[in-house]
């Protein structure tokens, strides 16, 4: 996410620069997260990531293109919070990532150490309590910050640095964990485009592609478990139609590298509709109510049909060939304030979403900015780690443990 990540919390954002996020003993870090591997198939690995949870606005939150993760007013992540997201019931922890001006110069583009010990323990909080991590590349994509360069719509003598660049980077990650096991998942990159939200170019799609070729390759090619790990791929901005409908020119890597038995990869993508109910900010123009239970102010698209559409599209074209499917990310702002009605209508949309997810075998992950006010996505307060949206979570845990058809309950308004 990006136009709706810093809503709230930028308020604290100047309060907060002076801190920086703190490194670790990279000596203990480094043995953690290598037990024996495990063999899962599509059907095992989509099962046992269960539900997600996004450690939003931490490690991409940037300080004028200097990745620091407090910049953008949550506290420093610490392991007793995960441990309390694993409690309410998730399995999966999201943990977008920002390098920009943490990757030093051509030709070695060396990523500082001190960057990579902390990726590398925040992981360790997830993959050591026995739950699946994926890490990503995630700010450094966008058109919209500062020192971005992984950015699709260059020209193709700029590609070819931000190829080699993206390559180099790549690397070092998966030269840090390549003797960790499937609990850990590599993402390539996050909502890449060319800041257009029309019909996407298809030249800059085609570097996208390219993108993610060089992704699977480099990966692959460092061997020990990144020789069969799954690996996270999205297509234009994650959209699902800009991914699904091949006109578009979506491409699957050739994965010819890979060690394993069977596919390895995961197809990514977001879902955030209807845009006026989710994550619209304008008072003139939110919607505080969905589904067939609305009475009022609601969107006349995007309805239960169409999440049920668009999941099926997910299923035909990739679960059903063997790719899992990963909605990393998906959520509805806290209108509590706009409407006493509001938070029934966000619960009962998200177990909707979480349970076409659930019946298309797609691994639904929520999206948390760790922003609790109006307009807020957290389920927890990371401060005092109070959970604040306890019906939402229950709704959700109750979407993915479901077994066979059972009616959501509607709207308690």
């Amino acid at each position: 996410m990006n136009r709706f990540l810093r809503r709230g919390v930028a308020i604290l954002a100047t309060a907060m620069m002076a801190f920086s996020a703190v490194g670790c003993n990279s000596d203990d870090s480094k043995s953690s997260g290598k037990a024996e591997w495990n063999e899962l198939s599509q059907t095992e690995i989509t099962k046992a990531m269960g539900l997600g949870w996004n450690l939003g606005n931490q490690l991409e939150a940037n300080n004028a293109g200097f990745p620091e993760e407090t910049a953008w007013g949550n506290p420093e992540i610490t392991e007793e919070l995960i441990l309390k997201i694993k409690e309410q019931g998730f399995s999966t922890i999201r943990i977008p990532v920002s390098y920009l001006l943490k990757i030093g110069d051509a030709p070695d583009y060396t990523i500082e150490e001190e960057w990579l010990d902390r990726i590398q323990e925040v992981v360790d909080y997830v993959v050591d309590n026995d739950m699946y991590a994926i890490i990503n590349m995630h700010g450094d994509g966008y058109y919209t910050i500062t020192d971005a360069w992984l950015l699709c719509a260059e020209d193709d003598d700029k590609q070819v640095k931000i190829k080699a660049k993206y390559e180099a980077c790549w690397k070092q990650i998966a030269e840090r964990f390549k003797d960790y096991d499937e609990h850990l998942i590599f993402e390539s990159m996050n909502e890449e485009f060319n800041n257009d939200y029309g019909q996407p170019d298809l030249n800059a799609y085609q570097n996208i592609n390219d993108y993610n070729q060089i992704f699977v390759d480099t990966v692959r090619q460092t061997g020990s478990n990144n020789a069969k790990r799954w690996l996270l791929l999205p297509g234009w901005n994650t959209n699902i139609d800009y991914t699904v409908d091949t006109q578009y020119g979506f491409e699957i890597p050739d994965d010819s590298h890979c060690t394993a038995d069977g596919k390895r990869i995961m197809i990514s993508v977001h879902y955030y509709d209807p845009y006026n109910f989710t994550i619209d900010e304008n008072a003139d123009s939110m919607h505080t109510q969905w589904g067939k239970y609305a009475t009022e102010d609601y969107d006349n698209w995007g309805q239960e049909d169409y999440v049920d559409q668009q999941m099926q599209k997910l299923y035909d074209t990739f679960v059903s060939q063997g790719y899992p499917v990963v909605i990393g990310e998906f959520g509805v702002q806290d209108k509590s304030h706009v409407s006493e009605k509001a938070a029934e209508y966000r619960r009962y949309w998200s177990e909707y979403v979480v349970k076409a997810c659930k019946d298309s075998g797609c691994i639904p992950v929520y999206w948390d900015n760790g922003y609790t006010g109006n307009l807020g996505f957290a389920l927890i307060d990371r401060e005092i780690l109070e959970i604040t949206q306890p019906e939402l979570i229950e709704a959700m845990v109750r979407a993915i443990n479901s077994e066979g058809e059972y009616e959501i309950p509607a709207p308690a308004v």
